[in-house]
């Protein structure tokens, strides 16, 4: 098994750097887990970098009420560098850990080819994208009430709608390797009439830009209680001939690999038995449950 979605910076008012002894520790969780290869895979918007690349882009929706919590939200998370991250990876991989070096590409509209250009400079194994915001509204913090009530005011098949075309636009790029939790837009237990349509839109998106997709058990623990891609649109994707990842999008170390074994055994129901694993952003099949 892999585990393709590992988040190492943590959630502070500073930068605080991980030591290589920490992803030692993951690597040891998963292994508890019977995952062998993990990634390694930050946010981009908790990078100077790429935040003064793309700037204040929620300011070209300041009549939005959700204006103010993305800047709040992008002061307190962007502190960290990427040289440091990749620094600090390939660190790792040199000292002998299962890891790829890869990161987690937030989708910025219009802004992705030069994305894509900042981060062709580092030798990175793997990109996998996800869409945490439509507009300024971050539909996934479920945390903050601000974002949270706009669930509240907005149109659910609106809001599935306008998630799976950002998700089909960001397949489009060729930016990004995996999408990954491709129906985050549920993580809040919101479905909509049009979800089975929407599933359809983002299958046909995978396939025909020839990116993996993540099956994750991050899903599970959120109040959806739902694993990502829901079952319906996992049989959608099979029936495109999309490759997978499997993931737990572990911010915490007790929960890096969890629920491996059951992410294989749904997929193996379905007659997937090999996973996406990549090196250097190349894609090689390997048996699901071999490594």
């Amino acid at each position: 098994m892999l585990d393709y979605h590992l988040h190492l910076w943590p959630h502070s008012e500073s930068s605080v750097s991980y030591q290589l002894d920490q992803i030692a520790q993951y690597c040891e969780q998963a292994a508890r887990n019977g995952v062998s290869e993990l990634a390694l895979t930050e946010h981009t918007h908790r990078f100077v970098d790429v935040a003064n690349l793309v700037g204040p882009f929620w300011l070209r929706f300041g009549h939005e009420p959700t204006s103010t919590a993305m800047a709040e939200y992008f002061a307190f998370h962007a502190r960290n560098s990427l040289d440091d991250y990749v620094t600090l990876a390939l660190a790792a991989k040199d000292a002998g850990l299962p890891v790829k070096i890869g990161l987690e590409v937030d989708y910025y509209p219009g802004q992705m080819d030069a994305v894509s250009e900042l981060l062709g400079q580092y030798p990175f194994d793997v990109l996998i994208g996800s869409v945490h915001w439509l507009g300024t509204w971050q539909f996934d913090d479920i945390d903050n009430d601000v974002h949270m009530h706009e669930w509240t005011l907005r149109s659910h098949e609106t809001a599935w709608r306008d998630y799976a075309k950002a998700v089909d636009e960001l397949a489009q790029t060729h930016s990004v390797d995996v999408l990954a939790h491709p129906d985050l837009i549920k993580v809040a237990g919101f479905y909509a009439n049009n979800a089975l349509a929407c599933y359809a839109q983002m299958a046909h998106a995978a396939s025909s830009a020839d990116v993996s997709v993540e099956c994750s058990s991050a899903g599970w623990i959120k109040p959806v209680a739902e694993q990502y891609p829901a079952k319906a649109f996992l049989d959608l994707l099979v029936e495109a001939d999309v490759t997978f990842t499997t993931a737990s999008d572990a911010h915490r170390l007790e929960r890096v690999g969890e629920r491996a074994g059951d992410l294989a055994t749904m997929l193996e129901a379905r007659g997937v038995n090999e996973l996406a694993s990549y090196t250097g952003r190349h894609r090689s099949m390997v048996e699901l449950r071999s490594i």
